[in-house]
């Protein structure tokens, strides 16, 4: 019933910047904490940062102060602004949020879109 929609990954050069964003759509009826995941090849899915439906935010030290999530509820649409790349900031990113619809409240993920940082 629930999809996410992730679009912005790409390739950039270290230092560099990216947004990604992901929108959600179908029968919802509230959407608590989005986030972003990312994965890379042979390492564990690891959080890289969440927005509560407060405005709280939530970030792995190693991206803050060059991520910054945001939310626009009205768009049921989180971003992930990327600035200062690094190398090590290569992975698949997944878009994330528990979402109540008419019927459950579960957990949803995007497919994934990947961001490749260069030397």
């Amino acid at each position: 019933q629930v999809q996410l929609v992730e679009s912005g990954g790409g390739l950039v050069q270290a230092g560099g910047s990216l947004r990604l964003s992901c929108a959600a759509s179908g029968s919802i009826v509230m959407i608590h904490v989005m986030g972003w995941y990312r994965q890379a090849p042979g390492k564990e899915r690891e959080l890289v940062a969440s927005s509560g439906s407060g405005g709280s935010t939530n970030y792995r030290d190693s991206v803050k102060g060059r991520f910054t999530i945001s939310r626009d509820n009205a768009k049921n649409t989180v971003y992930l602004q990327m600035n200062s790349l690094k190398p090590e900031d290569t992975a698949v990113y997944y878009c994330n949020a528990d979402i109540s619809t008419p019927f459950q409240l579960r957990t949803y993920w995007g497919q994934g879109t990947q961001v490749t940082v260069s030397s």
